[in-house]
């Protein structure tokens, strides 16, 4: 976790070392859409259990995703993305934009 002491000075630095590998932007992108359960990211997102919890809790230590558990039989946990999180929305679209141009550009 990050705290106030080990924060790199570089705000691009900042945000590579809290959301900076590919499962953490796959995340935060299919939460943008809403909750979501363990299940339904795993799917989406297509990596294996640990990959997935060790990157749900890194990303839930920096207060970017909440994690709401129910007592329920087998456990229900769900995953959201916290107001933090949310302004994350205009990076990716910003990220998504970028890799479209990028994408038309080879195809020319």
């Amino acid at each position: 976790m990050l705290d106030k002491n080990n924060l790199p000075p570089c705000p691009v630095a900042l945000m590579l070392k809290l959301i900076g590998n590919k499962w953490k932007i796959l995340i935060i992108r299919d939460l943008l859409t809403g909750t979501k359960r363990f299940g339904e990211l795993q799917r989406s997102v297509g990596c294996s259990q640990k990959v997935l919890t060790d990157n749900l809790r890194e990303l839930e230590e920096n207060s970017l995703v909440r994690r709401k558990v129910y007592a329920e039989v087998p456990p229900k946990v769900e995953y959201s993305l916290s107001k933090t999180g949310l302004t994350l929305e205009p990076v990716l679209n910003s990220m998504a934009e970028w890799g479209e141009a990028y994408r038309r550009l080879l195809l020319k």
